[in-house]
């Protein structure tokens, strides 16, 4: 049978494929697979998500090894490299970063057409994370960690990697050379990092962890509004925060209520996912997963509520108004008085 995955705006990920069995035709038996009923139990079920992340990359010899000495506690913590060794101690890291040959490589002397220098820096190293949610043994975290780098770059790109416990979730930091040693440059876009994600899962899995990777719209994960406020932040884009909030006042001052135009697409597009989710449960109904297929129907009837970047920062900014005229901290934002709910 000829398979058409669903696709969602935007959306890219192996794990449409579970939504396209619903479009075999009239007469069709469809069934999952093994691995497919175990992707859909995982995320009804809420096992914890893995998080895979791209955080910067330094253009410079200097700036790589600046961040190699942040990511190793100015050498206290023991640095892996691609070739195995375990190095610590800041001189001994510096001394490994310098058989990397940053500055011999080629690409970042490239040339615009005009023979002018290229409008943005070329980044010479990607900056990777890989992290679980606590409670997940740290130990377990580095091993599959190790296993994704090994898989993913290894005689291909340079690479070093360190675990860090001192938060909640344990993390792994790993630097690759962007450039190969052929030569040719590891690009990421999304569907890379959706795979990644789904490839560490599976990883972590095999270290005996419940681990999983489901794209966000289909687990109907909002952004927090500290995760808006925190992004603009990152990017000094502290201003743009402070005139969204100011207008957000206004127009609660003015009318009591917050309405997006953007809110509308977001329903839509909940609406889809929720169509989805119900076909899948049919179809596990006729498989004979009863159980599972209730599971799924709970699941979508209790997605989390649809929020736009700017009903996040309006629950944010009542909240500490909230706070504020109370003297205490609130742990739950008001509601937004939305028009298109």
């Amino acid at each position: 049978m000829r398979r058409s995955p669903v696709r969602l705006p935007g959306s890219h990920s192996a794990f449409l494929d579970i939504f396209s069995a619903g479009r075999g035709g009239p007469g069709r038996s469809i069934q999952f697979t093994q691995s497919q009923i175990a992707q859909i139990a995982r995320t009804v079920r809420r096992t914890p998500e893995v998080m895979v992340k791209v955080t910067g990359g330094g253009t410079t010899p200097r700036a790589v090894a600046a961040h190699i000495s942040y990511i190793g506690r100015h050498g206290e913590l023991e640095i892996e490299t691609d070739e195995g060794e375990r190095v610590q101690g800041r001189e001994t890291q510096r001394a490994a970063l310098q058989d990397w040959h940053l500055d011999l490589t080629p690409g970042q002397y490239r040339r615009q057409r005009n023979g002018e220098p290229p409008r943005r820096p070329l980044k010479l190293v990607h900056n990777i994370v890989l992290s679980m949610p606590a409670p997940t043994p740290p130990e377990k975290v580095l091993a599959a960690a190790r296993s994704f780098a090994r898989e993913k770059f290894a005689l291909k790109h340079r690479y070093a990697l360190v675990l860090h416990t001192d938060q909640k979730h344990p993390h792994v930091h790993i630097v690759v050379k962007a450039e190969s040693v052929e030569g040719t440059r590891l690009h990421i876009d999304k569907p890379t990092l959706r795979a990644w994600r789904e490839d560490f899962a599976r990883l972590m899995r095999e270290q005996g962890v419940a681990a999983n990777a489901t794209p966000n719209v289909y687990r109907g994960r909002n952004k927090s509004a500290k995760d808006v406020v925190d992004r603009a932040q990152r990017y000094n884009h502290s201003t743009v925060v402070r005139s969204r909030v100011e207008s957000i006042a206004k127009e609660l001052q003015v009318t009591g209520k917050i309405a997006d135009p953007n809110h509308t697409k977001l329903e839509q597009t909940r609406g889809a996912v929720v169509a989805q989710w119900k076909t899948v449960a049919d179809i596990l109904d006729r498989g004979g997963k009863i159980a599972l297929a209730g599971d799924v129907r709970h699941f979508a009837a209790h997605l989390p509520r649809v929020l736009t970047d700017r009903e996040r920062l309006a629950t944010r900014f009542l909240a500490h108004i909230y706070s504020a005229q109370r003297g205490r901290p609130r742990t739950t934002s008001p509601e937004i008085d939305n028009p298109s709910r």
